[in-house]
């Protein structure tokens, strides 16, 4: 526990930064966690970055800033930290720009991305570039999914609503399939243009509409259901159930810290859980208390809430023999050949996800007013550590069905 505990302090209350050592077991570790990554590819102001949003609940802002350069062309947005990504998401910037060539991009990307979405505005018909790009970037991988997203549905049927219910569902299945009569002719025509643009080129076809909630329309989101469940189809499957554990964990969240809190639990917690899978007993000991370390960090800085070495102690002293037990027994059953791995993988990523809520639990207090006592804490792990043992054993089960 002290490796745990040391590791806190000198994250938490000197040095935000990982050691060296620590950044390269969490690139080495990023390459082996189920992290979906999305391949965007679409003009500026096709609806790329409401799509981010809408899929990871982040704030616009928050995904503008959290965009790095990756190639001269393109950048990368890692959610919810770069540390320990649940989602990522790759956008191809220069299809703007008149003789943008691909090669780079394909030669970055083509070996990660798992699926390839293309936005295109309902009402730009201009993508002699974007389809150029997809052309290449189809031929460089034939079995990985095209989803084609036409957004911004309202533009064509201005002062008008959406058409309800959906009637664009028989698209996701079948790209060639007739629009029915309850949409809009001008829109209708829209969609059918697109179709017939990137004929052969895509696999799906999804319209949406996602707007604000000051835009005035009665469903902000629309469509945005029947994205998410078509990428949840063409995922593989370990990557589909991050995807939907994420998608589950904060469909019905109203406090706005733990909605922000809970994807970054969640990240460390999936990178924990690799970590635990290495089947060389007391190695994960070294590297799991950076991990939670650096998630308490990322924890606190949400909730404004700084880390002592006070508040260390207390909550160490609370949760700490839970942590320890479950540590120990961890090391011993990776003696056992295939389960060590398995049950390895599972304690470290219960345990890491029941400490982040317990942070949470005691943050939150403490926003409040007062200090939740050692055996509400204590209480509050061991519930928590249960119910993500459930699913995480619940989650890998549906992964090797799949």
């Amino acid at each position: 526990m002290s490796r745990l505990w040391d590791a806190m302090k000198r994250t938490v209350t000197r040095d935000p930064a990982p050691p060296p050592d620590l950044d390269a077991t969490f690139a080495e570790l990023r390459t082996k966690t189920p992290a979906p990554v999305f391949w965007l590819l679409g003009k500026t102001q096709s609806g790329k970055t409401s799509l981010i949003r809408y899929l990871t609940g982040a704030e616009e802002a928050a995904i503008g800033s959290g965009f790095r350069p990756c190639t001269k062309t393109s950048r990368l947005y890692q959610f919810p930290t770069a540390d320990a990504p649940l989602l990522t998401f790759l956008d191809t910037r220069g299809v703007d720009e008149p003789g943008y060539d691909p090669t780079e991009d394909i030669a970055a990307f083509d070996p990660t991305a798992h699926v390839v979405i293309v936005t295109v505005k309902a009402t730009d018909f201009a993508q002699g570039n974007v389809r150029a790009a997809l052309e290449r970037i189809r031929a460089a991988s034939r079995s990985r999914p095209v989803v084609l997203a036409v957004t911004n549905l309202h533009e064509a049927i201005p002062r008008q609503p959406h058409p309800d219910p959906y009637p664009f569902g028989a698209l996701i299945s079948n790209p060639n399939a007739p629009l029915p009569g309850t949409v809009p002719q001008p829109l209708r025509q829209c969609i059918d243009e697109h179709r017939r643009a990137f004929t052969g080129l895509f696999d799906h076809c999804v319209a949406i509409d996602l707007t604000k909630p000051d835009d005035g329309f009665p469903e902000p989101n629309y469509g945005g259901e029947q994205l998410k469940q078509t990428l949840l189809d063409v995922l593989p499957a370990a990557y589909r159930q991050t995807l939907l554990r994420l998608k589950e964990a904060t469909d019905a969240l109203k406090d706005v810290h733990l909605r922000h809190a809970l994807p970054v639990i969640l990240g460390y917690s999936t990178v924990a859980g690799t970590a635990g899978a290495v089947p060389i007993p007391f190695v994960d000991m070294v590297i799991l208390p950076g991990i939670q370390a650096r998630m308490a960090y990322q924890l606190a800085t949400i909730y404004g809430q700084p880390m002592n070495q006070e508040r260390v102690k207390e909550i160490g002293a609370a949760v700490g023999v839970g942590m320890l037990t479950r540590t120990l027994a961890r090391q011993a059953v990776k003696f056992i050949p295939f389960v060590g791995s398995a049950v390895g993988a599972t304690v470290a990523a219960a345990s890491t996800y029941a400490f982040g809520r317990a942070l949470c639990f005691y943050f939150s207090a403490v926003c409040e007013g007062h200090v939740p006592s050692a055996d509400a804490l204590r209480a509050f792990y061991q519930e928590q550590y249960t119910a993500a043992e459930n699913q995480w054993k619940e989650d890998r089960a549906k992964g090797e069905k799949k």
